[in-house]
Protein backbone atom coordinates (compact mmCIF):
# COMPACT_ATOMS: atom_id res chain seq x y z
CA UNK A 1 0.00 0.00 0.00
CA UNK A 2 1.33 3.66 0.22
CA UNK A 3 2.62 5.16 3.07
CA UNK A 4 2.95 8.97 4.01
CA UNK A 5 6.39 10.48 4.14
CA UNK A 6 6.84 13.11 6.94
CA UNK A 7 5.73 16.29 4.84
CA UNK A 8 2.69 14.46 4.04
CA UNK A 9 3.43 13.52 0.32
CA UNK A 10 2.65 9.88 -0.43
CA UNK A 11 6.16 7.98 -0.32
CA UNK A 12 5.54 5.02 -3.61
CA UNK A 13 6.81 1.81 -2.81
CA UNK A 14 8.79 0.16 -5.56
CA UNK A 15 9.81 -3.25 -5.56
CA UNK A 16 11.17 -4.47 -1.77
CA UNK A 17 10.63 -0.52 -0.07
CA UNK A 18 11.23 2.92 -0.64
CA UNK A 19 14.88 3.99 -1.60
CA UNK A 20 16.38 5.76 1.32
CA UNK A 21 17.54 9.17 -1.08
CA UNK A 22 14.11 9.44 -2.53
CA UNK A 23 12.97 13.29 -2.78
CA UNK A 24 9.96 14.65 -0.75
CA UNK A 25 8.58 15.92 -4.21
CA UNK A 26 9.05 13.45 -7.68
CA UNK A 27 10.56 14.73 -10.51
CA UNK A 28 8.98 14.53 -13.94
CA UNK A 29 11.08 11.84 -16.06
CA UNK A 30 9.25 12.30 -20.23
CA UNK A 31 10.00 9.54 -22.06
CA UNK A 32 11.84 7.59 -19.70
CA UNK A 33 9.87 3.81 -19.48
CA UNK A 34 9.76 2.25 -15.58
CA UNK A 35 11.66 -0.94 -15.38
CA UNK A 36 9.49 -4.28 -15.04
CA UNK A 37 10.36 -4.73 -11.56
CA UNK A 38 9.91 -1.36 -10.30
CA UNK A 39 6.01 -1.61 -11.35
CA UNK A 40 3.67 -1.22 -8.22
CA UNK A 41 2.07 -3.91 -6.59
CA UNK A 42 -1.81 -4.13 -7.30
CA UNK A 43 -2.41 -2.44 -3.51
CA UNK A 44 -0.41 0.50 -5.33
CA UNK A 45 -3.41 1.11 -7.44
CA UNK A 46 -6.05 1.04 -4.49
CA UNK A 47 -5.25 4.98 -4.38
CA UNK A 48 -7.15 5.48 -8.13
CA UNK A 49 -11.05 6.70 -7.51
CA UNK A 50 -13.51 3.40 -7.40
CA UNK A 51 -15.78 2.94 -10.27
CA UNK A 52 -19.19 2.47 -9.18
CA UNK A 53 -21.30 -0.16 -11.32
CA UNK A 54 -23.94 0.81 -13.72
CA UNK A 55 -27.28 0.21 -11.53
CA UNK A 56 -28.75 -3.30 -13.37
CA UNK A 57 -32.38 -2.12 -14.60
CA UNK A 58 -35.29 -4.36 -14.22
CA UNK A 59 -36.56 -6.52 -17.29
CA UNK A 60 -38.91 -5.33 -19.53
CA UNK A 61 -41.93 -6.32 -20.44
CA UNK A 62 -41.62 -8.07 -23.56
CA UNK A 63 -42.42 -6.44 -27.32
CA UNK A 64 -43.67 -9.79 -28.71
CA UNK A 65 -46.48 -12.53 -28.87
CA UNK A 66 -47.01 -12.85 -24.76
CA UNK A 67 -46.73 -16.40 -24.32
CA UNK A 68 -49.26 -17.62 -21.57
CA UNK A 69 -51.40 -21.17 -21.29
CA UNK A 70 -55.40 -20.57 -21.11
CA UNK A 71 -55.73 -21.11 -17.89
CA UNK A 72 -53.69 -18.01 -17.46
CA UNK A 73 -55.44 -16.02 -19.82
CA UNK A 74 -58.49 -17.02 -18.00
CA UNK A 75 -57.06 -15.57 -14.95
CA UNK A 76 -55.94 -12.36 -16.22
CA UNK A 77 -59.12 -11.69 -18.05
CA UNK A 78 -60.99 -12.17 -14.42
CA UNK A 79 -58.41 -9.59 -12.74
CA UNK A 80 -58.44 -7.53 -15.31
CA UNK A 81 -55.32 -7.72 -16.25
CA UNK A 82 -53.63 -6.72 -19.57
CA UNK A 83 -50.96 -9.43 -20.20
CA UNK A 84 -48.96 -7.46 -22.35
CA UNK A 85 -47.70 -4.86 -19.44
CA UNK A 86 -46.99 -8.26 -17.15
CA UNK A 87 -43.31 -9.05 -16.97
CA UNK A 88 -43.05 -12.80 -17.43
CA UNK A 89 -40.35 -14.80 -15.02
CA UNK A 90 -41.54 -18.39 -16.73
CA UNK A 91 -38.50 -20.87 -17.91
CA UNK A 92 -39.14 -20.11 -21.32
CA UNK A 93 -40.50 -16.41 -21.30
CA UNK A 94 -44.19 -17.33 -20.17
CA UNK A 95 -46.14 -15.40 -17.88
CA UNK A 96 -46.88 -17.11 -14.67
CA UNK A 97 -50.03 -17.11 -12.48
CA UNK A 98 -47.28 -15.42 -9.89
CA UNK A 99 -46.51 -13.05 -12.54
CA UNK A 100 -50.66 -12.14 -12.93
CA UNK A 101 -51.23 -12.08 -9.29
CA UNK A 102 -48.25 -9.69 -8.52
CA UNK A 103 -49.05 -7.06 -11.42
CA UNK A 104 -52.76 -7.47 -9.97
CA UNK A 105 -51.65 -6.48 -6.84
CA UNK A 106 -49.78 -3.72 -7.95
CA UNK A 107 -52.57 -2.26 -10.09
CA UNK A 108 -54.81 -2.63 -7.01
CA UNK A 109 -52.49 -0.92 -4.54
CA UNK A 110 -51.11 1.74 -6.81
CA UNK A 111 -54.54 2.36 -8.96
CA UNK A 112 -55.08 5.88 -7.97
CA UNK A 113 -51.19 6.82 -7.95
CA UNK A 114 -52.08 9.40 -10.74
CA UNK A 115 -53.53 12.78 -8.69
CA UNK A 116 -56.74 13.62 -10.59
CA UNK A 117 -57.12 16.99 -11.95
CA UNK A 118 -59.55 19.16 -9.17
CA UNK A 119 -63.46 18.82 -10.37
CA UNK A 120 -65.22 22.04 -11.40
CA UNK A 121 -68.25 21.65 -9.31
CA UNK A 122 -67.49 22.79 -5.91
CA UNK A 123 -69.31 19.68 -4.10
CA UNK A 124 -70.80 16.67 -4.87
CA UNK A 125 -73.88 14.97 -3.23
CA UNK A 126 -74.75 10.97 -3.58
CA UNK A 127 -77.69 9.52 -2.55
CA UNK A 128 -77.93 7.51 -0.05
CA UNK A 129 -79.51 4.39 -1.03
CA UNK A 130 -79.69 0.98 -1.99
CA UNK A 131 -76.41 -0.70 -1.09
CA UNK A 132 -74.97 1.90 0.47
CA UNK A 133 -77.22 2.42 2.80
CA UNK A 134 -78.05 -0.98 3.91
CA UNK A 135 -74.23 -0.82 4.50
CA UNK A 136 -74.12 2.21 6.33
CA UNK A 137 -77.24 0.92 8.56
CA UNK A 138 -75.52 -2.56 9.05
CA UNK A 139 -72.16 -1.02 10.05
CA UNK A 140 -73.88 1.44 12.58
CA UNK A 141 -75.87 -1.22 13.95
CA UNK A 142 -72.89 -3.44 14.23
CA UNK A 143 -70.31 -1.01 15.99
CA UNK A 144 -73.21 -0.03 18.14
CA UNK A 145 -74.83 -2.49 19.39
CA UNK A 146 -71.85 -5.22 19.92
CA UNK A 147 -69.28 -4.22 22.10
CA UNK A 148 -66.11 -5.26 19.95
CA UNK A 149 -62.48 -6.36 21.08
CA UNK A 150 -59.44 -6.91 18.43
CA UNK A 151 -56.63 -8.81 18.62
CA UNK A 152 -53.63 -9.38 16.45
CA UNK A 153 -50.65 -11.95 15.87
CA UNK A 154 -47.98 -11.74 13.63
CA UNK A 155 -47.03 -15.21 11.45
CA UNK A 156 -44.64 -16.67 9.50
CA UNK A 157 -46.81 -17.54 6.67
CA UNK A 158 -43.75 -19.21 5.11
CA UNK A 159 -45.09 -23.22 4.49
CA UNK A 160 -48.61 -21.57 3.64
CA UNK A 161 -46.84 -19.71 0.42
CA UNK A 162 -45.15 -23.03 0.04
CA UNK A 163 -48.02 -24.88 -0.13
CA UNK A 164 -49.97 -22.52 -2.15
CA UNK A 165 -47.08 -22.94 -5.19
CA UNK A 166 -47.69 -26.41 -5.04
CA UNK A 167 -51.30 -26.56 -5.46
CA UNK A 168 -50.84 -24.30 -8.51
CA UNK A 169 -48.32 -26.92 -9.64
CA UNK A 170 -50.78 -29.36 -9.42
CA UNK A 171 -53.07 -30.42 -12.02
CA UNK A 172 -55.94 -31.14 -10.14
CA UNK A 173 -55.86 -27.43 -8.95
CA UNK A 174 -55.75 -26.70 -12.86
CA UNK A 175 -57.52 -23.45 -14.01
CA UNK A 176 -58.33 -22.73 -10.31
CA UNK A 177 -57.41 -19.67 -8.63
CA UNK A 178 -55.43 -20.50 -5.95
CA UNK A 179 -53.89 -17.96 -3.33
CA UNK A 180 -53.30 -17.68 0.86
CA UNK A 181 -56.77 -16.32 1.14
CA UNK A 182 -57.91 -19.79 0.38
CA UNK A 183 -55.75 -21.77 3.13
CA UNK A 184 -56.65 -18.59 5.40
CA UNK A 185 -60.11 -19.65 4.51
CA UNK A 186 -59.73 -23.18 5.37
CA UNK A 187 -57.79 -22.04 8.87
CA UNK A 188 -61.25 -20.57 9.37
CA UNK A 189 -63.54 -23.18 9.31
CA UNK A 190 -60.72 -25.50 11.48
CA UNK A 191 -60.75 -23.02 14.40
CA UNK A 192 -64.35 -22.88 14.13
CA UNK A 193 -64.64 -26.30 14.68
CA UNK A 194 -62.32 -25.84 17.51
CA UNK A 195 -63.98 -23.12 18.67
CA UNK A 196 -67.65 -22.62 18.02
CA UNK A 197 -68.22 -20.08 20.41
CA UNK A 198 -66.79 -17.31 18.03
CA UNK A 199 -69.41 -19.26 15.29
CA UNK A 200 -72.65 -17.82 16.91
CA UNK A 201 -74.92 -14.86 17.12
CA UNK A 202 -76.37 -12.86 20.42
CA UNK A 203 -80.08 -12.14 20.60
CA UNK A 204 -81.54 -10.64 24.14
CA UNK A 205 -82.53 -14.19 24.82
CA UNK A 206 -80.10 -16.47 23.79
CA UNK A 207 -76.94 -16.62 22.18
CA UNK A 208 -77.12 -19.53 18.87
CA UNK A 209 -74.47 -21.39 18.00
CA UNK A 210 -73.65 -22.51 14.92
CA UNK A 211 -73.06 -26.07 14.12
CA UNK A 212 -72.21 -25.14 10.39
CA UNK A 213 -69.94 -22.58 8.19
CA UNK A 214 -71.64 -19.99 5.88
CA UNK A 215 -68.40 -18.12 5.76
CA UNK A 216 -68.65 -14.71 4.59
CA UNK A 217 -66.05 -12.88 2.35
CA UNK A 218 -66.08 -8.94 2.09
CA UNK A 219 -65.64 -7.56 -0.64
CA UNK A 220 -65.47 -3.86 -2.71
CA UNK A 221 -67.32 -3.43 -5.60
CA UNK A 222 -68.25 -0.35 -7.45
CA UNK A 223 -71.46 -0.52 -5.76
CA UNK A 224 -69.98 -0.75 -2.35
CA UNK A 225 -68.70 -3.20 -0.22
CA UNK A 226 -70.57 -6.66 -0.17
CA UNK A 227 -70.21 -9.64 1.99
CA UNK A 228 -71.76 -12.64 0.26
CA UNK A 229 -70.94 -16.14 2.05
CA UNK A 230 -70.27 -19.60 0.57
CA UNK A 231 -72.76 -21.69 1.61
CA UNK A 232 -71.82 -25.10 4.20
CA UNK A 233 -68.16 -24.54 3.84
CA UNK A 234 -67.41 -26.88 6.50
CA UNK A 235 -68.54 -29.79 4.08
CA UNK A 236 -65.91 -28.73 1.01
CA UNK A 237 -62.63 -29.61 0.08
CA UNK A 238 -59.89 -27.30 -0.48
CA UNK A 239 -60.79 -27.65 -4.09
CA UNK A 240 -64.39 -27.34 -3.85
CA UNK A 241 -64.07 -24.42 -1.53
CA UNK A 242 -61.43 -22.86 -4.07
CA UNK A 243 -63.90 -22.93 -6.60
CA UNK A 244 -66.33 -21.67 -4.73
CA UNK A 245 -64.41 -18.92 -3.41
CA UNK A 246 -63.52 -17.77 -7.18
CA UNK A 247 -67.41 -18.03 -7.89
CA UNK A 248 -68.19 -15.31 -5.45
CA UNK A 249 -65.33 -13.55 -6.47
CA UNK A 250 -66.18 -13.01 -9.63
CA UNK A 251 -70.00 -12.90 -9.10
CA UNK A 252 -68.73 -9.77 -6.38
CA UNK A 253 -66.91 -8.44 -8.87
CA UNK A 254 -69.71 -7.96 -11.91
CA UNK A 255 -71.99 -6.39 -9.95
CA UNK A 256 -74.38 -9.91 -10.13
CA UNK A 257 -74.33 -11.00 -6.26
CA UNK A 258 -77.87 -11.94 -5.34
CA UNK A 259 -79.73 -11.10 -1.54
CA UNK A 260 -79.92 -14.82 -1.24
CA UNK A 261 -75.72 -15.03 -1.43
CA UNK A 262 -75.26 -12.54 1.23
CA UNK A 263 -77.91 -13.82 3.72
CA UNK A 264 -77.20 -16.29 6.53
CA UNK A 265 -73.72 -15.79 7.44
CA UNK A 266 -72.01 -16.70 10.56
CA UNK A 267 -68.32 -15.76 10.13
CA UNK A 268 -66.14 -12.98 8.20
CA UNK A 269 -63.00 -13.06 6.55
CA UNK A 270 -61.70 -9.61 4.70
CA UNK A 271 -58.53 -9.19 2.97
CA UNK A 272 -57.48 -5.93 3.20
CA UNK A 273 -53.34 -7.33 1.76
CA UNK A 274 -55.20 -7.36 -1.31
CA UNK A 275 -54.37 -3.18 -0.87
CA UNK A 276 -51.20 -3.75 0.74
CA UNK A 277 -52.50 -3.49 4.50
CA UNK A 278 -50.31 -4.75 7.42
CA UNK A 279 -53.51 -4.90 8.91
CA UNK A 280 -56.34 -3.10 10.74
CA UNK A 281 -59.40 -3.63 13.28
CA UNK A 282 -62.33 -5.02 11.24
CA UNK A 283 -66.07 -4.22 12.23
CA UNK A 284 -68.08 -7.12 12.53
CA UNK A 285 -70.45 -7.92 10.15
CA UNK A 286 -73.98 -7.31 11.77
CA UNK A 287 -75.68 -10.55 13.35
CA UNK A 288 -72.16 -12.07 14.02
CA UNK A 289 -69.60 -12.64 16.30
CA UNK A 290 -66.12 -12.83 14.97
CA UNK A 291 -64.43 -11.51 11.57
CA UNK A 292 -60.65 -12.23 10.36
CA UNK A 293 -58.60 -9.31 8.66
CA UNK A 294 -55.38 -10.92 6.58
CA UNK A 295 -52.91 -8.61 5.89
CA UNK A 296 -49.98 -8.53 3.07
CA UNK A 297 -47.83 -11.29 3.18
CA UNK A 298 -43.97 -9.93 2.41
CA UNK A 299 -40.84 -10.87 3.31
CA UNK A 300 -39.49 -9.99 6.45
CA UNK A 301 -36.29 -10.90 9.03
CA UNK A 302 -37.74 -13.75 11.11
CA UNK A 303 -35.68 -15.53 13.87
CA UNK A 304 -35.68 -19.28 13.56
CA UNK A 305 -34.02 -21.50 15.91
CA UNK A 306 -32.26 -18.57 17.12
CA UNK A 307 -30.79 -17.62 13.48
CA UNK A 308 -32.49 -14.63 11.33
CA UNK A 309 -33.68 -15.69 8.27
CA UNK A 310 -35.70 -13.64 5.62
CA UNK A 311 -39.30 -15.54 5.64
CA UNK A 312 -42.87 -14.51 4.38
CA UNK A 313 -44.61 -12.78 7.38
CA UNK A 314 -47.80 -12.03 7.68
CA UNK A 315 -50.18 -10.08 10.44
CA UNK A 316 -53.32 -11.47 11.08
CA UNK A 317 -56.29 -8.78 12.67
CA UNK A 318 -59.19 -10.10 14.04
CA UNK A 319 -62.76 -8.43 16.18
CA UNK A 320 -65.10 -10.53 18.04
CA UNK A 321 -68.07 -9.53 19.62
CA UNK A 322 -67.58 -9.19 23.42
CA UNK A 323 -71.11 -10.25 24.36
CA UNK A 324 -70.51 -13.77 23.12
CA UNK A 325 -66.77 -14.65 22.74
CA UNK A 326 -64.41 -14.15 25.74
CA UNK A 327 -61.10 -13.34 25.74
CA UNK A 328 -59.77 -16.84 25.91
CA UNK A 329 -62.12 -17.82 23.69
CA UNK A 330 -61.07 -15.14 21.17
CA UNK A 331 -57.32 -15.54 21.42
CA UNK A 332 -57.88 -19.84 21.14
CA UNK A 333 -59.48 -18.93 18.29
CA UNK A 334 -57.13 -16.66 16.61
CA UNK A 335 -54.13 -18.63 17.85
CA UNK A 336 -55.69 -22.42 15.77
CA UNK A 337 -55.83 -19.89 12.60
CA UNK A 338 -52.27 -18.55 12.93
CA UNK A 339 -50.96 -22.35 13.41
CA UNK A 340 -52.70 -22.98 10.25
CA UNK A 341 -50.99 -20.17 8.50
CA UNK A 342 -47.52 -21.17 9.68
CA UNK A 343 -48.08 -25.06 9.32
CA UNK A 344 -50.91 -26.00 6.75
CA UNK A 345 -50.35 -29.88 7.41
CA UNK A 346 -52.18 -29.26 10.15
CA UNK A 347 -55.31 -29.63 8.48
CA UNK A 348 -54.17 -32.98 7.40
CA UNK A 349 -55.51 -34.34 10.66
Amino acid sequence: GNTISDDGSPAVLVGRGAAATMPTRRKRHSGVRVPHESMAPPAAASARPAVTPLPRQAPAAPVGPVIAKPPIRKLAKDLGVDLAEVTPTGPIGDVTREDVLREATQASVFRNIETPEWPADREERIPVKGVRKAIAQAMVKSAFTAPHVSLFVDVDATRTMEFVKRLKASTDFAGVRVSPLLIMAKAMIWAVRRNPTVNSTFTDDEVIIRHYVNLGIAAATPRGLIVPNVKEAQDMSLLELASALERLTITARDGKTSPAEMAGGTITITNIGVFGMDTGTPILNAGEAGIVALGTIKQKPWVVDGEVRVRYVTTIGASFDHRVVDGDVASRFLADVASIIEEPALLLE
